[in-house]
């Protein structure tokens, strides 16, 4: 099953870049051997328009038109749900699984997801209570993807 993550924003060259791509090929070595690959990730530019719910709905419209039809979403939503790393294991492998061609996780900008995206997701997931920057947000779900992986194929990276 294929991976996509297609998010609003340029990670910053440097630390940040280098972090997210470490976990994104760490994933993508073990995802071959879990049918969880190919990973790509792809950056969409900010929208420009001055009104913040016309910046959602354009990036919203942005996201998805990058989204296979046959790919399952997941919405990075403040608002979504809260699951443990193993729970987030679980919808990869069942997601795979019920024969889904991939799965893809959409990171809004700044002003968040607009409300078409959220409507079309199999899943809101939110990765915790605390503001995360976009780069940091993308970090964060690129080392739980890698984390899942690890819980699916029984190694000792999660030591929960």
């Amino acid at each position: 099953m294929r991976l996509l993550i297609a998010a609003v924003g340029k990670l910053k060259q440097g630390p940040e870049r280098e972090l997210c791509a470490h976990y994104l090929a760490r994933a993508e070595a073990l995802g071959r051997n879990l049918s969880l690959s190919p990973l790509a990730a792809v950056e969409l530019p900010e929208a420009k328009a001055a009104e913040a719910n016309v910046r959602r709905v354009s990036e919203a419209e942005a996201l998805l038109a990058k989204v296979p039809a046959n790919h399952a979403l997941i919405c990075l939503d403040p608002a979504g749900e809260m699951l443990p790393s193993e729970g987030f294991a679980r919808i990869l492998a069942k997601t795979r699984d019920e024969g889904a061609g991939g799965l893809a996780f959409l990171v809004g900008g700044a002003d968040g997801l607009g409300q078409a995206a959220l409507e079309k997701a199999n899943l809101s997931l939110s990765l915790g209570p605390m503001t995360l920057s976009h780069g940091l947000a993308r970090i964060v779900l690129a080392e739980q993807i890698y984390r899942a992986m690890t819980i699916l194929a029984g190694h000792p990276y999660h030591r929960a």
